[in-house]
């Protein structure tokens, strides 16, 4: 009689579908990380946010169906200079009371080279949501570790930004977010033509 079960519950447990478990999991490394926001203008302004939550996640082992979130709490950022810290975290810029988070969120990725991707997703700030493009750079097989960088640039006017010079000033957020893999196995990266 115990025959018969065990057998059963091993046919079973072959039959069951993968687990999640079976897709690369990835995670972010804050100490050898960055996120900076830039602003050119008559007056430059540089501050760097220490608080951001960033997560890249894999649907299976083909790198193009990564996900990247990062979500920065606009009132963590600072620079060398407390007059700075001040005109950055203010209603001309940053608006930090009342728009306390940046975003993206990736839709779409697709392959750029041997070991580069483009990650196609919608940049939030100030409550204005535009398309933007970060590129996701995966290390050689058996290295485990990834990158994902970018620089979205942007016009302070097209998210309600003003300043006290010229109208067309531009400014930009620099993401630096370095990923290690902790389980799972290894992506399987596709030729590239």
């Amino acid at each position: 009689m115990r025959l018969p079960i065990i057998c059963l519950v091993l046919m079973s447990a072959m039959l069951c579908p993968p687990s999640r478990a079976q897709v690369p999991v990835y995670q972010v490394t804050p100490i050898q990380s960055s996120v900076r926001f830039n602003t050119a203008s008559s007056r430059p302004l540089t501050g760097n946010f220490d608080k951001w939550n960033a997560t890249l996640t894999f649907a299976s082992r083909d790198p193009t169906s990564a996900s990247l979130r990062v979500e920065i709490q606009t009132a963590s950022v600072h620079s060398r200079n407390s007059e700075n810290n001040d005109e950055l975290k203010s209603n001309t810029l940053l608006s930090v009371a009342h728009d306390p988070v940046i975003s993206f969120q990736s839709d779409k990725v697709t392959q750029t080279g041997k070991n580069t991707y483009a990650l196609v997703g919608t940049f939030t700030m100030r409550g204005v949501s535009k398309p933007a493009t970060l590129n996701l750079v995966v290390a050689d097989q058996g290295g485990g570790s990834g990158y994902v960088q970018g620089i979205i640039p942007f016009a302070l006017k097209d998210y309600g930004m003003t300043s006290t010079s010229k109208v067309d000033e531009r400014g930009e957020v620099d993401i630096n977010i370095k990923a290690e893999q902790v389980s799972g196995p290894e992506l399987i990266r596709k030729r590239f033509q």
